[in-house]
């Protein structure tokens, strides 16, 4: 960041004032303001100048597989078939539309920065209170906050009173920041810069006044803005596979296209004849379906993780989640349920736990795994009261869900009250409350003082840090309501223990006061309280995330957690739902925090990164660094988050996955990947669909190219023996565009296979085909083009007209595709395992496709537009003949390989 001066939060507050030449009570002059606004600008985000959107537009059509497309298209307008051009060219088309609106979508993340900025600040200006457009801000302006308030600039602050700011969006801190003045050393880090505030971030409770020392580009907001505009955008693992597997279909079309032609001249053949049989096996070869087939896929897929509450926004982020290594996830709403829930409660007592998690008051208080009734327990309820009372946040109900109205903290105290059978409304009644001695960073309580309508005597209540309380007690509360001598040591070691579970502790205390009292100071509770107890909370792990982060193990995931939050929550979680194991021991190996990885070298990042799953108190740059190291070793990585500074990470990772209820708009903007849930367990599911449309992906692919390949080679052998092309180009077009619609897109709807789940990911850099399918779609191929030629030559040599005999070949490809069809819905199992009517629109596709091949064959409109000729019933059985051949030598093959696997 760059600042005026030093770093400001390293500075005397009296010394800020002096070097931003300002004034508290008169802030800066008009005249000043004027020439800061010229020297540094209006405060607001400045954008990069993008890529044209014609060049945009233009780069969608710059890939080898909408080379092939083209060139299918201008092939097919050259043979006069202007419908078949013009509906290949119109799969060009909307491919390279959708590319391009994704491509524009994603380019809105930074106006919503822009948006964020759009907002008002209270300002002293001339000596004059004022409000202003937060964009008029600039260096020295003195600033005025209070709760409610979104940040408007880089804030050094140099007056709090109870200051708290939710900076989850910026830090992931889970809890409002307690804020003072005290400067801070130079190396702090982000989340623990407690003298500032920064832009966009929220104003939760008290107020306070400060010096914008950073606005615009210069802000932490402004720098995330950067990260987001220089992060890379990688190609995903299918477009790196399709890319590769389109260069290599291209250069063997065109090779055997030179070839069939260089041939036929040879033999001395018509050079016209030789450039049509040349076209004829460009088209044959050309695999028309693949486009529509891989959009198509992905859309299903789409459709199917919408059903799971995870919404695509960009179509190849489906299939990489299935090639998922490492997921990166924030711990706060994703691994946990972003709701604050007292777990235990200390007394003089006793321990006890209680049940239920989140803000909806069920569940239960507990000693020993018992239910017990907090009404028979006067300390206890006393504990609950103080919590309830001594609070200014409500919990509320809406549609079906409860939220918290405050601090989350707060509302948590609440929520362990009313489990107890308390009723705020009804306490409040019988307390009402007198005064409030409101929380401030320099005592670090609260108090509130109530009206006791039973006793001769009011009553005030104190939270606080454990600290603050128990050096202000001197007796407890006892069982029964008798008063004791507190043993401070004793409750220290308490809260010291559940502290080292990542628990946050509050102390609780009473002091009698005279009826006659009203206000209470400082000064009334500096000594003498009546010692309560302890409230201890945490924001709990989402029980599905414990069993989806099992489940990703088992297929072979990495999961990582980064978080805004300490080490020892973060331990305490990533223990408690499975990412490191419950008895590993809090050392550097297992969590590093932010301030060390500031320290660390790229390098010497790289280094470490495989082998650590905690990274606590981390900044926006190292969540970026991190996902960039972790790539540098080749694994595919995904990362969620919430908060504007999630967006760089999430634009770099392999697939960005952003919250749908606590994200922010940038986020969403900058997202692959949405959850309209924010849990964990989505992101497994979505990942297992992943995998399943990959799976099928595969399955149309391995399906498609034998009859491309049997096509091919059945030209190619014509032009060798000298003989009439068997198959002619509309005929391979009506083959290739009709198959692939009713019969290869059915695959899409193929259910995801058993077993998906406990296999490891793959590999980037995997080919889409293995050597067994390759070997299958030659095999295929080859006895395609064995039928089709060897019946049309056997039909020829009957006395059967050519038109027939092209018919026939047809017919053969057709079909020995459907029997080949039943083959391809498993890769590893028969039709018969997965079941026969699993995929009810594949046989709807089936039964469509006999009809249509029976209309080529019979009807005289098709036999004159395609050049075919009727067939007599004898003729079918030469038709099913290498479609049985084709089903039953895969189905051998896939027995054999699975058996001596």
């Amino acid at each position: 960041m760059v600042y005026l001066y030093k770093v400001p939060f390293s500075m005397q507050k009296d010394t800020i004032i002096k070097e931003y030449k300002t004034s508290i009570e008169n802030g800066l002059t008009s005249s000043e303001v004027n020439r800061r606004q010229k020297h540094y600008g209006l405060n607001d985000i400045k954008q990069k100048k993008g890529t044209h959107f014609i060049i945009m537009l233009l780069g969608q059509f710059n890939q080898p597989l909408i080379y092939i497309l083209l060139f299918a298209s201008v092939i097919t307008a050259f043979l006069k078939e202007w419908v078949d051009s013009l509906v290949i060219f119109a799969v060009v088309l909307v491919n390279a539309v959708i590319g391009f609106v994704q491509e524009i979508k994603a380019k809105k993340a930074i106006e919503s920065l822009e948006k964020s900025l759009s907002l008002e600040a209270n300002v002293v200006r001339d000596g004059k209170k004022q409000r202003i457009q937060a964009s008029q801000l600039t260096i020295g302006d003195v600033v005025f906050l209070q709760s409610g308030d979104k940040v408007p600039a880089d804030i050094r602050l140099v007056q709090v009173k109870g200051l708290q700011v939710d900076e989850s969006a910026l830090t992931g801190e889970s809890v409002p920041v307690l804020k003072n003045t005290e400067a801070i050393e130079e190396d702090t880090i982000l989340a623990e810069r407690t003298n500032m505030v920064y832009s966009s971030t929220l104003v939760t409770y008290g107020v306070g006044a400060g010096i914008v020392v950073a606005i615009g580009n210069d802000t932490e907001i402004g720098k995330i803005n950067q990260m987001i505009s220089t992060a890379d955008i990688l190609e995903t693992p299918l477009t790196k596979v399709i890319s590769r597997f389109s260069k290599l279909l291209l250069y063997v079309i065109l090779a055997l296209a030179c070839l069939t032609f260089i041939i036929g001249v040879l033999r001395g053949e018509n050079l016209v004849d030789m450039f049509m049989a040349a076209v004829a096996l460009a088209v044959g070869a050309i695999p028309e379906g693949l486009p529509a087939a891989l959009t198509i896929t992905l859309a299903i897929g789409v459709s199917k993780m919408a059903k799971r509450r995870a919404i695509i926004r960009k179509l190849p982020a489906v299939e990489t989640l299935g090639s998922t290594d490492v997921i990166c996830s924030d711990k706060t709403g994703t691994l946990t349920k972003n709701q604050m829930t007292v777990q235990n409660i200390v007394t003089t007592s006793n321990s006890y736990e209680v049940s239920g998690i989140g803000y909806e008051p069920e569940g239960d208080i507990l000693i020993n795994n018992k239910n017990i009734n907090p009404q028979d327990n006067l300390v206890l309820k006393e504990c609950l009261i103080a919590g309830m009372i001594c609070n200014d946040s409500n919990v509320v109900l809406k549609d079906n869900r409860w939220f918290v109205e405050g601090d989350p903290t707060e509302g948590a105290l609440l929520v362990s009250a009313m489990k107890s059978g308390l009723s705020a409304e009804s306490i409040k009644k019988d307390l009402p409350r007198l005064d409030t001695i409101p929380f401030e960073s320099e005592y670090q309580y609260m108090a509130t003082l109530h009206e006791n309508k039973e006793l001769q005597n009011n009553i005030v209540y104190v939270k606080g840090s454990v600290e603050s309380i128990l050096t202000r007690s001197s007796k407890i509360l006892q069982l029964w309501g008798e008063i004791a001598d507190l043993d401070v040591d004793k409750f220290y070691e308490v809260s010291n223990k559940m502290a080292k579970k990542g628990l946050r502790v509050l102390a609780f205390a009473s002091l009698i006061v005279d009826k006659s009292k009203t206000e209470i100071t400082h000064a009334d509770i500096s000594e003498d309280l009546i010692f309560l107890g302890f409230q201890a909370m945490i924001d709990p792990p989402r029980p599905e995330a414990v069993q989806a982060v099992q489940t990703c193990h088992r297929a072979g995931i990495r999961v990582k957690m980064i978080t805004g939050d300490h080490e020892l929550t973060a331990i305490s979680i990533a223990q408690k739902i499975g990412i490191i194991k419950n008895d590993d021991k809090f050392t550097e190996i297992q969590v590093l925090n932010g301030k060390r990885i500031a320290e660390l070298s790229d390098q010497e990042l790289i280094d470490i990164v495989e082998d650590i799953y905690v990274y606590a108190r981390v900044a926006p740059e190292h969540k970026l660094r991190l996902v960039k190291a972790l790539q540098y070793h080749g694994d595919v990585v995904a990362m969620t988050g919430d908060g504007v500074n999630d967006a760089p990470s999430l634009r770099q990772a392999n697939i960005g996955i952003g919250m749908g209820i606590a994200g922010t708009d940038v986020v969403k903007e900058t997202a692959d990947m949405i959850l309209t849930d924010d849990n964990f367990a989505t992101i497994e599911a979505a990942v297992e669909e992943g995998r399943g449309v990959y799976d099928n992906l595969v399955k149309f692919i391995s399906w498609t190219l034998p009859t491309n390949f049997g096509e091919g080679l059945v030209i190619l052998l014509a032009v060798i023996t000298g003989i009439a092309l068997p198959i002619l180009p509309v005929q391979i077009l009506w083959i290739n565009m009709t198959t692939a619609i009713l019969l290869g897109l059915m695959l899409a709807f193929e259910k995801i296979e058993p077993g998906v789940m406990h296999l490891p990911p793959r590999k980037s850099n995997q080919p889409i085909l293995s050597s067994s399918l390759i070997i299958r779609i030659c095999v295929v191929g080859i006895l395609l083009c064995a039928g089709a030629f060897g019946f049309l030559k056997f039909a020829i040599q009957m006395g059967r007209s050519l038109e027939l005999a092209r018919t026939l070949a047809v017919n053969i490809f057709v079909f020995g595709e459907i029997f080949y069809l039943f083959n391809c819905r498993s890769l590893r199992h028969s039709m018969f395992k997965i079941g026969i009517f699993s995929n009810p629109l594949l046989l709807f596709g089936v039964f469509i496709m006999i009809l249509l091949q029976i209309l080529f064959t019979y009807a005289p409109f098709m036999n004159k537009a395609f050049h075919t000729a009727p067939i007599e019933l004898l003729d079918w059985l030469y038709v099913l003949i290498p479609g049985i051949a084709i089903y039953s030598i895969v189905g051998v093959e896939k027995y054999l390989r699975k058996k001596f696997k």
